[in-house]
Protein backbone atom coordinates (compact mmCIF):
# COMPACT_ATOMS: atom_id res chain seq x y z
CA UNK A 1 0.00 0.00 0.00
CA UNK A 2 1.17 3.59 -0.65
CA UNK A 3 2.36 5.91 2.06
CA UNK A 4 -0.79 8.00 1.74
CA UNK A 5 -2.84 5.06 3.00
CA UNK A 6 -0.88 4.51 6.20
CA UNK A 7 -2.41 7.43 8.17
CA UNK A 8 -5.89 6.31 7.11
CA UNK A 9 -5.16 2.75 8.29
CA UNK A 10 -3.76 3.95 11.60
CA UNK A 11 -6.82 6.12 12.24
CA UNK A 12 -9.11 3.32 11.17
CA UNK A 13 -7.25 0.89 13.42
CA UNK A 14 -7.96 3.10 16.42
CA UNK A 15 -11.67 3.17 15.54
CA UNK A 16 -11.78 -0.61 15.09
CA UNK A 17 -10.01 -1.35 18.38
CA UNK A 18 -12.22 1.11 20.25
CA UNK A 19 -15.36 -0.44 18.82
CA UNK A 20 -14.08 -3.92 19.66
CA UNK A 21 -13.61 -2.93 23.28
CA UNK A 22 -17.19 -1.71 23.37
CA UNK A 23 -18.57 -4.78 21.58
CA UNK A 24 -16.55 -7.33 23.50
CA UNK A 25 -16.76 -5.65 26.91
CA UNK A 26 -15.54 -7.13 30.19
CA UNK A 27 -16.11 -10.62 31.51
CA UNK A 28 -16.72 -9.98 35.16
CA UNK A 29 -19.98 -9.87 36.98
CA UNK A 30 -21.76 -6.53 36.98
CA UNK A 31 -20.74 -4.33 39.86
CA UNK A 32 -17.80 -6.57 40.80
CA UNK A 33 -14.46 -4.88 41.41
CA UNK A 34 -11.61 -6.94 39.95
CA UNK A 35 -8.83 -7.93 42.33
CA UNK A 36 -5.56 -5.99 42.18
CA UNK A 37 -2.94 -7.42 39.83
CA UNK A 38 0.66 -6.68 39.04
CA UNK A 39 1.39 -5.00 35.72
CA UNK A 40 3.43 -7.94 34.39
CA UNK A 41 1.32 -10.79 35.72
CA UNK A 42 -0.03 -11.93 32.34
CA UNK A 43 3.31 -11.58 30.57
CA UNK A 44 4.90 -13.93 33.13
CA UNK A 45 2.08 -16.42 32.64
CA UNK A 46 0.78 -16.02 36.19
CA UNK A 47 -2.90 -16.58 36.76
CA UNK A 48 -4.18 -14.97 39.96
CA UNK A 49 -5.32 -17.54 42.43
CA UNK A 50 -8.62 -15.88 43.12
CA UNK A 51 -10.89 -18.79 42.47
CA UNK A 52 -13.02 -19.50 39.45
CA UNK A 53 -13.70 -15.80 38.81
CA UNK A 54 -10.06 -15.03 38.10
CA UNK A 55 -9.55 -18.06 35.84
CA UNK A 56 -12.78 -17.35 33.91
CA UNK A 57 -11.69 -13.79 33.25
CA UNK A 58 -8.25 -14.94 32.15
CA UNK A 59 -9.69 -17.46 29.71
CA UNK A 60 -12.15 -14.90 28.36
CA UNK A 61 -9.35 -12.41 27.81
CA UNK A 62 -7.36 -14.98 25.84
CA UNK A 63 -10.37 -15.56 23.59
CA UNK A 64 -10.89 -11.82 23.14
CA UNK A 65 -7.29 -11.33 22.03
CA UNK A 66 -7.63 -14.21 19.58
CA UNK A 67 -10.78 -12.65 18.17
CA UNK A 68 -9.09 -9.28 17.72
CA UNK A 69 -6.16 -10.85 15.88
CA UNK A 70 -8.39 -12.86 13.56
CA UNK A 71 -10.75 -9.98 12.90
CA UNK A 72 -7.96 -7.49 12.18
CA UNK A 73 -6.44 -9.64 9.43
CA UNK A 74 -9.78 -10.26 7.77
CA UNK A 75 -10.95 -6.69 8.10
CA UNK A 76 -7.81 -5.15 6.56
CA UNK A 77 -8.21 -7.47 3.59
CA UNK A 78 -11.86 -6.47 3.33
CA UNK A 79 -11.02 -2.75 3.39
CA UNK A 80 -8.20 -3.11 0.84
CA UNK A 81 -10.53 -4.96 -1.51
CA UNK A 82 -13.53 -2.65 -1.15
CA UNK A 83 -11.73 0.69 -0.96
CA UNK A 84 -8.59 0.25 -3.04
CA UNK A 85 -9.66 -2.79 -5.13
CA UNK A 86 -6.50 -4.64 -4.11
CA UNK A 87 -6.30 -8.28 -3.07
CA UNK A 88 -9.93 -9.01 -3.91
CA UNK A 89 -9.17 -12.47 -5.27
CA UNK A 90 -7.26 -13.46 -2.12
CA UNK A 91 -9.99 -12.02 0.08
CA UNK A 92 -12.68 -13.96 -1.78
CA UNK A 93 -10.71 -17.22 -1.54
CA UNK A 94 -10.14 -16.84 2.19
CA UNK A 95 -13.76 -15.93 2.70
CA UNK A 96 -14.87 -19.18 1.05
CA UNK A 97 -12.44 -21.20 3.16
CA UNK A 98 -13.61 -19.46 6.30
CA UNK A 99 -17.26 -20.12 5.55
CA UNK A 100 -16.58 -23.85 4.99
CA UNK A 101 -14.18 -24.64 7.83
CA UNK A 102 -13.64 -21.73 10.21
CA UNK A 103 -15.31 -18.76 11.87
CA UNK A 104 -14.28 -16.04 14.29
CA UNK A 105 -14.15 -17.38 17.85
CA UNK A 106 -16.13 -14.53 19.39
CA UNK A 107 -16.71 -11.99 16.68
CA UNK A 108 -18.88 -13.27 13.86
CA UNK A 109 -19.45 -11.99 10.33
CA UNK A 110 -22.18 -9.68 11.65
CA UNK A 111 -19.59 -7.71 13.59
CA UNK A 112 -17.44 -7.48 10.46
CA UNK A 113 -20.37 -5.89 8.68
CA UNK A 114 -20.87 -3.51 11.61
CA UNK A 115 -17.25 -2.42 11.42
CA UNK A 116 -17.55 -2.01 7.67
CA UNK A 117 -20.57 0.24 8.17
CA UNK A 118 -18.59 2.22 10.74
CA UNK A 119 -15.80 2.84 8.24
CA UNK A 120 -18.39 3.73 5.62
CA UNK A 121 -19.56 6.58 7.83
CA UNK A 122 -16.03 8.02 7.79
CA UNK A 123 -14.90 7.23 4.24
CA UNK A 124 -16.23 6.75 0.75
CA UNK A 125 -16.54 3.00 0.76
CA UNK A 126 -20.06 2.83 -0.66
CA UNK A 127 -19.94 2.05 -4.35
CA UNK A 128 -22.65 4.58 -5.20
CA UNK A 129 -21.62 7.25 -2.71
CA UNK A 130 -25.12 7.11 -1.23
CA UNK A 131 -23.80 6.67 2.30
CA UNK A 132 -22.61 10.29 2.09
CA UNK A 133 -26.09 11.73 1.37
CA UNK A 134 -27.45 13.45 4.50
CA UNK A 135 -30.33 15.69 3.26
CA UNK A 136 -30.23 17.96 6.30
CA UNK A 137 -33.15 20.24 5.41
CA UNK A 138 -33.44 21.54 8.99
CA UNK A 139 -29.81 22.63 8.92
CA UNK A 140 -30.23 24.17 5.47
CA UNK A 141 -33.18 26.25 6.64
CA UNK A 142 -31.36 27.35 9.80
CA UNK A 143 -28.16 28.36 8.00
CA UNK A 144 -30.00 30.19 5.25
CA UNK A 145 -31.90 32.07 7.95
CA UNK A 146 -28.74 33.05 9.79
CA UNK A 147 -26.18 33.57 7.03
CA UNK A 148 -28.05 34.65 3.89
CA UNK A 149 -28.84 38.35 4.26
CA UNK A 150 -31.58 40.30 2.52
CA UNK A 151 -33.00 37.35 0.56
CA UNK A 152 -36.31 36.36 2.12
CA UNK A 153 -37.67 35.09 -1.22
CA UNK A 154 -34.67 32.87 -1.95
CA UNK A 155 -34.81 31.36 1.55
CA UNK A 156 -38.46 30.42 1.21
CA UNK A 157 -38.35 29.08 -2.34
CA UNK A 158 -35.16 27.03 -2.04
CA UNK A 159 -36.09 25.30 1.22
CA UNK A 160 -39.65 24.50 0.17
CA UNK A 161 -38.66 23.35 -3.33
CA UNK A 162 -35.85 21.05 -2.18
CA UNK A 163 -37.79 19.64 0.77
CA UNK A 164 -40.90 18.95 -1.30
CA UNK A 165 -38.87 17.30 -4.05
CA UNK A 166 -36.99 14.99 -1.66
CA UNK A 167 -40.21 14.00 0.10
CA UNK A 168 -41.97 13.10 -3.17
CA UNK A 169 -41.94 9.29 -3.42
CA UNK A 170 -42.08 9.31 -7.24
CA UNK A 171 -40.90 12.58 -8.82
CA UNK A 172 -41.77 12.77 -12.50
CA UNK A 173 -38.77 14.90 -13.48
CA UNK A 174 -35.63 16.43 -12.10
CA UNK A 175 -35.90 19.46 -9.82
CA UNK A 176 -34.68 22.52 -11.75
CA UNK A 177 -34.06 25.82 -9.96
CA UNK A 178 -32.90 28.93 -11.77
CA UNK A 179 -31.22 31.61 -9.60
CA UNK A 180 -31.32 35.19 -10.92
CA UNK A 181 -29.94 38.51 -9.72
CA UNK A 182 -26.93 40.76 -9.65
CA UNK A 183 -23.49 39.42 -8.94
CA UNK A 184 -22.67 39.18 -5.24
CA UNK A 185 -26.26 38.78 -4.03
CA UNK A 186 -25.80 35.19 -2.81
CA UNK A 187 -26.49 32.81 -5.72
CA UNK A 188 -23.21 30.90 -5.41
CA UNK A 189 -23.45 31.05 -1.63
CA UNK A 190 -26.85 29.32 -1.66
CA UNK A 191 -25.66 26.71 -4.18
CA UNK A 192 -22.72 25.84 -1.90
CA UNK A 193 -25.01 25.70 1.11
CA UNK A 194 -27.44 23.35 -0.65
CA UNK A 195 -24.54 21.04 -1.49
CA UNK A 196 -23.14 21.11 2.05
CA UNK A 197 -26.51 20.20 3.61
CA UNK A 198 -27.49 17.50 1.12
CA UNK A 199 -24.09 15.79 1.08
CA UNK A 200 -21.62 15.16 3.86
CA UNK A 201 -18.74 16.12 1.54
CA UNK A 202 -20.45 19.23 0.14
CA UNK A 203 -19.09 20.39 -3.21
CA UNK A 204 -16.38 17.71 -2.97
CA UNK A 205 -18.97 14.94 -3.06
CA UNK A 206 -18.88 12.51 -5.96
CA UNK A 207 -22.60 13.26 -6.34
CA UNK A 208 -22.00 16.97 -7.08
CA UNK A 209 -20.73 18.44 -10.35
CA UNK A 210 -20.12 22.15 -10.92
CA UNK A 211 -19.78 23.63 -14.40
CA UNK A 212 -18.75 27.25 -15.03
CA UNK A 213 -19.55 28.27 -18.58
CA UNK A 214 -16.52 30.41 -19.40
CA UNK A 215 -14.16 28.07 -17.51
CA UNK A 216 -15.29 24.68 -18.78
CA UNK A 217 -16.66 25.69 -22.20
CA UNK A 218 -14.63 28.74 -23.24
CA UNK A 219 -14.38 28.23 -27.03
CA UNK A 220 -17.41 27.90 -29.30
CA UNK A 221 -15.23 26.20 -31.91
CA UNK A 222 -15.06 23.14 -29.69
CA UNK A 223 -18.71 23.01 -28.73
CA UNK A 224 -19.21 19.54 -30.23
CA UNK A 225 -16.40 18.17 -28.08
CA UNK A 226 -17.81 19.97 -25.03
CA UNK A 227 -21.25 18.50 -25.71
CA UNK A 228 -20.00 14.91 -25.78
CA UNK A 229 -17.90 15.49 -22.69
CA UNK A 230 -20.79 17.09 -20.80
CA UNK A 231 -23.20 14.26 -21.64
CA UNK A 232 -20.65 11.68 -20.53
CA UNK A 233 -19.95 13.45 -17.22
CA UNK A 234 -23.64 13.85 -16.40
CA UNK A 235 -24.35 10.21 -17.29
CA UNK A 236 -21.50 9.00 -15.10
CA UNK A 237 -22.74 11.10 -12.18
CA UNK A 238 -26.29 9.78 -12.54
CA UNK A 239 -25.04 6.19 -12.66
CA UNK A 240 -22.85 6.67 -9.61
CA UNK A 241 -25.36 8.46 -7.39
CA UNK A 242 -29.09 8.14 -6.89
CA UNK A 243 -29.30 11.85 -5.95
CA UNK A 244 -26.96 13.93 -8.12
CA UNK A 245 -26.64 17.71 -7.87
CA UNK A 246 -25.53 19.54 -11.03
CA UNK A 247 -24.70 23.25 -10.82
CA UNK A 248 -24.26 25.50 -13.87
CA UNK A 249 -22.72 28.88 -13.09
CA UNK A 250 -22.87 31.74 -15.61
CA UNK A 251 -25.77 29.86 -17.16
CA UNK A 252 -26.66 32.74 -19.47
CA UNK A 253 -23.40 32.07 -21.34
CA UNK A 254 -24.17 28.41 -22.08
CA UNK A 255 -24.15 27.60 -25.79
CA UNK A 256 -27.45 26.32 -27.18
CA UNK A 257 -25.82 23.00 -28.20
CA UNK A 258 -24.70 22.44 -24.63
CA UNK A 259 -28.18 23.15 -23.40
CA UNK A 260 -29.50 20.53 -25.82
CA UNK A 261 -27.12 18.06 -24.20
CA UNK A 262 -28.53 18.83 -20.76
CA UNK A 263 -32.26 18.88 -21.51
CA UNK A 264 -32.86 15.11 -21.72
CA UNK A 265 -31.51 14.65 -18.20
CA UNK A 266 -33.88 17.29 -16.83
CA UNK A 267 -37.03 16.13 -18.56
CA UNK A 268 -37.44 12.65 -17.13
CA UNK A 269 -35.81 10.24 -14.71
CA UNK A 270 -34.35 6.94 -15.78
CA UNK A 271 -35.59 5.28 -12.59
CA UNK A 272 -38.24 6.04 -10.01
CA UNK A 273 -35.60 6.09 -7.27
CA UNK A 274 -33.38 8.73 -8.86
CA UNK A 275 -33.68 12.35 -7.77
CA UNK A 276 -31.62 14.73 -9.91
CA UNK A 277 -31.31 18.39 -8.91
CA UNK A 278 -30.18 21.07 -11.37
CA UNK A 279 -29.20 24.60 -10.29
CA UNK A 280 -28.68 27.32 -12.91
CA UNK A 281 -27.02 30.55 -11.74
CA UNK A 282 -27.48 33.60 -13.92
CA UNK A 283 -27.17 37.40 -13.80
CA UNK A 284 -30.14 37.70 -16.16
CA UNK A 285 -33.21 39.30 -14.65
CA UNK A 286 -31.25 41.54 -12.32
CA UNK A 287 -32.64 44.73 -13.82
CA UNK A 288 -36.27 43.72 -13.25
CA UNK A 289 -35.55 42.52 -9.71
CA UNK A 290 -33.78 45.77 -8.86
CA UNK A 291 -36.56 47.92 -10.32
CA UNK A 292 -39.16 46.21 -8.17
CA UNK A 293 -36.99 46.60 -5.05
CA UNK A 294 -36.39 50.27 -5.84
CA UNK A 295 -40.10 50.93 -6.39
CA UNK A 296 -40.88 49.43 -2.99
CA UNK A 297 -38.23 51.59 -1.32
CA UNK A 298 -39.49 54.77 -2.97
CA UNK A 299 -43.03 53.92 -1.86
CA UNK A 300 -41.82 53.52 1.71
CA UNK A 301 -42.58 49.79 1.77
CA UNK A 302 -40.33 47.16 3.30
CA UNK A 303 -38.51 44.88 0.89
CA UNK A 304 -39.87 41.92 2.86
CA UNK A 305 -43.28 42.80 1.42
CA UNK A 306 -42.08 41.83 -2.07
CA UNK A 307 -43.80 38.56 -2.94
CA UNK A 308 -43.17 35.88 -5.52
CA UNK A 309 -46.67 36.50 -6.92
CA UNK A 310 -45.67 40.07 -7.73
CA UNK A 311 -42.08 39.57 -8.87
CA UNK A 312 -42.06 36.23 -10.70
CA UNK A 313 -44.32 37.20 -13.67
CA UNK A 314 -42.22 40.30 -14.39
CA UNK A 315 -39.01 38.30 -14.03
CA UNK A 316 -40.18 35.56 -16.38
CA UNK A 317 -41.16 38.19 -18.95
CA UNK A 318 -37.63 39.63 -18.96
CA UNK A 319 -36.12 36.17 -19.24
CA UNK A 320 -38.33 35.28 -22.21
CA UNK A 321 -37.23 38.46 -23.92
CA UNK A 322 -33.66 37.39 -23.28
CA UNK A 323 -34.40 34.13 -25.07
CA UNK A 324 -35.12 36.10 -28.23
CA UNK A 325 -31.64 37.63 -27.93
CA UNK A 326 -29.94 34.19 -28.15
CA UNK A 327 -29.66 33.52 -24.43
CA UNK A 328 -30.05 29.75 -24.66
CA UNK A 329 -30.59 29.28 -20.94
CA UNK A 330 -33.78 31.31 -21.10
CA UNK A 331 -35.36 28.81 -23.50
CA UNK A 332 -35.70 26.43 -20.54
CA UNK A 333 -38.59 28.58 -19.34
CA UNK A 334 -40.45 28.30 -22.61
CA UNK A 335 -40.13 24.54 -22.52
CA UNK A 336 -41.38 24.42 -18.91
CA UNK A 337 -38.24 22.69 -17.66
CA UNK A 338 -37.57 25.26 -14.89
CA UNK A 339 -39.65 24.50 -11.81
CA UNK A 340 -38.81 27.61 -9.80
CA UNK A 341 -37.34 30.96 -10.78
CA UNK A 342 -35.54 32.21 -7.67
CA UNK A 343 -34.98 35.99 -7.47
CA UNK A 344 -32.08 37.45 -5.48
CA UNK A 345 -32.75 41.03 -4.40
CA UNK A 346 -30.05 43.74 -4.48
CA UNK A 347 -28.27 44.23 -1.15
CA UNK A 348 -28.49 47.44 0.86
CA UNK A 349 -25.99 49.13 3.18
CA UNK A 350 -26.98 47.23 6.32
CA UNK A 351 -26.78 43.92 4.46
CA UNK A 352 -23.19 44.70 3.48
CA UNK A 353 -22.40 45.37 7.13
CA UNK A 354 -23.78 41.95 8.05
CA UNK A 355 -21.59 40.36 5.38
CA UNK A 356 -18.59 42.20 6.80
CA UNK A 357 -19.41 40.95 10.28
CA UNK A 358 -19.60 37.38 8.99
CA UNK A 359 -16.24 37.80 7.25
CA UNK A 360 -14.57 39.01 10.45
CA UNK A 361 -16.09 36.16 12.45
CA UNK A 362 -15.07 33.57 9.86
CA UNK A 363 -11.43 34.62 10.28
CA UNK A 364 -11.62 35.00 14.04
CA UNK A 365 -10.86 38.72 13.86
CA UNK A 366 -12.22 41.40 16.24
CA UNK A 367 -14.41 44.17 14.88
CA UNK A 368 -16.46 47.17 15.94
CA UNK A 369 -19.53 48.83 14.48
CA UNK A 370 -17.27 51.60 13.24
CA UNK A 371 -15.13 49.03 11.42
CA UNK A 372 -18.19 47.48 9.77
CA UNK A 373 -19.27 50.96 8.63
CA UNK A 374 -15.84 51.56 7.14
CA UNK A 375 -16.02 48.33 5.16
CA UNK A 376 -19.51 49.15 3.86
CA UNK A 377 -18.48 52.67 2.88
CA UNK A 378 -15.74 51.25 0.66
CA UNK A 379 -18.39 49.69 -1.61
CA UNK A 380 -20.04 51.40 -4.58
CA UNK A 381 -23.79 52.04 -4.24
CA UNK A 382 -26.34 52.75 -6.97
CA UNK A 383 -28.53 54.38 -8.37
CA UNK A 384 -26.57 57.59 -8.50
CA UNK A 385 -29.27 59.59 -6.72
CA UNK A 386 -30.36 57.20 -3.97
CA UNK A 387 -27.11 55.19 -3.53
CA UNK A 388 -29.26 52.39 -2.18
CA UNK A 389 -27.93 49.09 -3.56
CA UNK A 390 -24.39 47.73 -3.47
CA UNK A 391 -23.21 47.37 -7.07
CA UNK A 392 -21.03 44.38 -6.10
CA UNK A 393 -23.36 42.96 -3.49
CA UNK A 394 -21.16 41.29 -0.88
CA UNK A 395 -18.79 39.72 -3.38
CA UNK A 396 -15.62 41.65 -2.47
CA UNK A 397 -16.32 42.14 1.23
CA UNK A 398 -13.96 39.35 2.46
CA UNK A 399 -11.10 41.02 0.57
CA UNK A 400 -11.95 44.45 1.94
CA UNK A 401 -11.37 43.46 5.54
CA UNK A 402 -7.70 42.86 4.72
CA UNK A 403 -7.27 46.64 4.99
CA UNK A 404 -8.09 46.41 8.67
CA UNK A 405 -5.63 43.71 9.64
CA UNK A 406 -2.94 44.73 12.15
Amino acid sequence: MGQGRLPALRGLGCCVLLLLLVLLGGSGSPGTTPPPRGPWAEEQGAVPERGQWGRARYEALKKHLGAVSALSKQYWQYVACKVWQEGCEAEEKEREERESSWSFPLVGQDYLEILSALYCSFGKCCETGDCRIINNITGLEADLGGQLHGQHLAKQVVVRAVQGFLQNPRPQKALVLSFHGWSGTGKNFVARMVASHLYQDGLKSDCVRVFVSLLHFPHHNYVDSYKAQLQRQISETLQRCRQPLLIFDEAEKLHSSLLDAIKPFMAHHNTDLQRSIFLFLSNLGGNTINEVALDFWRAGRAREEISMELLEPRLRLELQEAAENSYAHSHLLRENLVDFVVPFLPLEYHHVKLCARDAFLARGLPYTEATLDEVAQMMVFVPKEEKLFSAQGCKSVPQRINYFLP
